[in-house]
């Protein structure tokens, strides 16, 4: 432009210093008959008077000019390019400062209210609704999962495109991005994976009105489904570019928005794994509340979520294959009792309306599985929940998942061999190897390595107990005396062991025992031979009298399997269930009720056998670096959220 106004200036001073002769021959053409002719150049006025004035121009002519017209001429030209070059800068500046069409697009979404978002969503669906059309389609026909269109096509040169290859997938779009009206790239997720759509006019079979229309209404969170071809953009980005888009069901909501990092894009090779630490700060919905309670909202947000649940799904695969290969029978037992056993614990209580009676929850299968055994079914396990009603906390949730098995001629010494082989294997299998790391002391200090390498260490529970305090504590011979239980009191007032009441000896041992040993058992650690008092359905030790030859398996301090081998004296059992009985006289809520049907049952001839328990929620927080419980469960217990407030169910909008 501003060459322009120099040559028009040139022409003028030109035309002022040298008045123009006339034509010699022929007329020029006014600009408006250059307009009419065929094929003529459509032009503005000032180009009008630019060519009139330079066919009149002395330059033309070839007449000489003065030194004075030459300087002139040449400042002139050295002021054109100045304005030029501020004129270029100018533009690039306003350029640069002009949002992209993304970030205009989040800034405008940015800008309007949440609840309006959504009443403006709705507006538009009932006003589709209105005409007749059904906004959410039944069925769209998918030919192939995204997982492996990627697995299909991700070796594809940059640009290339298989023109020829239509296929339709669906899938979920978590990001906008327009270049123009004409080209928007969308990043289409599901099953774990993305890929890129690559929206262009001249593929799309519609008109440029149609078009705009129809990627307007296109929002984050919307599930689409696309039919096109695949290929690779030119920066070989995967893509599908479609003929067709349609949207399936509409997000009413605003998506929460943030920058992910590298590592949370599917696909790259530097995404989390298990064994190796989490870092929750990248993740772009970061409340816990939030996430916990609206699942699905951290699954759509947080990609690496999903391979938290991936993991402990991989878990109960290999803990199933390991058992089914050494010929147990996985079964099912009831979730309802009539007595809760099977475990000290406090349980859950409901009512069957058609039988007027309370049933307990069950807090452990224990007792039924083992009633199989006396059946003759040697080998049994179950995988399900129980559920305990006792405190929430990081490690702790009221429904849990564990697997048991009981296994007919097998002690605790088989039973230790086996967890050995079943959770090294399994941790080597689903992280590559036998050491993890993990944030046990906190995220804001550096995770601790934790190494599943066998054998484990193996820790006898009283001599463990006395070796740990350095000598500070020596237990009386006698554990079920009440000079035991007094000692153990003033021993957890001296080390400051806090003990809710009621104070029994069992209890007391448990806090010692876990405020000392258990502290010491960051690589996994068999802590062993518990004394009777502590342990009601185990079998008493063949050579160390007082004690049962049971164990507790415990990784990163916390306790992940439980087992022993198993007590078959039915009169010695009911004696055992008596002493709980006292034991819940005195206020312990979580001592065993006699179950006579189980005693019963031991009458007919329980054989030796093995029975072994461990939680598959705390051995899933290891592997996937998760300190709280509710990382790992798909939906905790949570309190209930005050700020929801029930209202009835009156439309936000209406059509029409």
């Amino acid at each position: 432009m501003a060459l322009l106004c120099f040559t028009i200036q040139i022409t003028h001073y030109l035309h002022k210093k040298h008045p123009p002769s006339p034509p010699p021959t022929r007329a020029i053409p006014s600009s408006s008959s250059l307009a009419a002719m065929p094929g003529g150049p459509a032009m503005d006025d000032a180009n009008a008077d630019h060519v009139v004035d330079r066919a009149a121009s002395p330059l033309d002519s070839g007449e000489p000019l003065s030194k004075n017209a030459l300087k002139k001429l040449e400042k002139m030209k050295k002021q054109a390019e100045v304005k030029e070059e501020a004129r270029r800068k100018a533009e690039a500046e306003a350029s640069a400062r002009k949002p992209s069409a993304k970030v205009q697009a989040e800034h405008e979404e940015q800008e309007i209210d949440p609840t309006q978002y959504t009443r403006n969503r709705l507006q538009v669906l009932a006003e589709v609704k209105a005409k007749g059309i059904n906004p959410y389609p039944h069925k769209f026909h998918t030919t192939m999962r995204l997982p492996e269109f990627v697995k299909t096509y991700s070796k594809l040169d940059a640009a290339q495109r298989l023109e020829d290859k239509i296929v339709s997938v669906a899938g979920r779009i978590l990001s906008i991005r327009s270049s123009s009206t004409s080209l928007h790239f969308y990043d289409l997720h599901g099953d774990g994976v993305k890929i890129q759509v690559f929206a262009e006019l001249r593929c799309s079979g519609l008109n440029e009105t149609e078009y705009g229309k129809l990627h307007a209404g296109i929002k984050r969170g919307d599930i689409v489904g696309i039919e096109g071809f695949p290929g690779k953009s030119k920066t070989g980005e995967l893509s599908i570019f479609p003929s067709s888009i349609e949207v399936l069901s509409y997000c009413l909501h605003m998506l929460p928005k943030g920058q992910a990092s590298a590592a949370n894009a599917a696909g790259k090779s530097q995404a989390w794994r298990p064994g190796v630490p989490r870092n929750l700060d990248r993740y772009i919905l970061k409340d816990q509340e939030t996430r916990y309670r609206q699942r699905y909202l951290d699954l759509m947000i947080n990609p690496e979520v999903r391979e938290v649940f991936s993991t402990r799904a991989q878990i109960i695969r290999y803990v199933r294959r390991f058992l089914d290969e050494r010929g147990f029978l996985e079964v099912e037992t009831p979730m309802m009792n009539m007595i809760p056993g099977g475990a000290s614990a406090r349980p859950f209580v409901t009512h069957h309306n058609e039988l007027n009676m309370d049933l307990y929850m069950r807090i452990a299968p224990e007792l039924f599985l083992k009633k199989l055994v006396v059946g003759g079914l040697d080998r049994v396990y179950e995988i399900g929940k129980q559920f305990r009603n006792e405190g929430l906390d990081l490690t702790h949730n009221p429904e849990f998942t564990m697997c048991e098995f009981y296994w007919a001629y097998a002690d605790y010494n088989d039973l230790m061999k086996v967890t050995e082989e079943l959770v090294s294997g399994m941790v080597k299998e689903i992280t590559g190897g036998y050491k993890i790391l993990c944030h046990s002391n906190g995220r804001d200090q550096p995770p601790i390595e934790i190494d599943f390498t066998p054998p484990f260490r193996r820790i006898p529970m009283i001599e463990g107990l006395e070796e740990t305090s350095n000598g500070q504590i020596k237990l009386p011979n006698d554990l079920e005396s009440e000079e035991t239980n007094k000692y153990l009191q003033d021993a957890c007032e001296r080390f400051d062991v806090k003990c809710p009441p009621p104070h029994t000896t069992s209890r007391l041992l448990d806090k010692l025992v876990g405020h000392f040993v258990e502290e010491t058992c960051v690589n996994p650690a068999f802590i062993m031979h518990h004394p009777k008092i502590m342990s009601p359905l185990a079998k008493w030790h063949r050579s160390i009298p007082g004690i049962t030859e049971r164990f507790e398996l415990f990784v990163n301090k916390h306790e992940v399997c439980n087992a022993y081998t198993e007590l078959n004296d039915p009169v010695i059992q009911r004696e055992r269930f008596a002493d709980q009985v006292k034991d819940k006289e005195k206020g312990n809520d979580e001592a065993m009720q006699i179950d006579e049907t189980f005693c019963t049952a031991l009458e007919y001839g329980l054989p030796p056998t093995a029975g072994w328990g461990m939680g598959i929620d705390r051995l899933t927080m290891m592997l996937t670096d998760s300190q709280n419980i509710k990382e790992v469960l798909l939906f905790p217990a949570m309190k209930p959220n005050e700020d929801i407030v029930v209202t009835s169910a009156k439309p936000l909008v209406t059509a029409g």
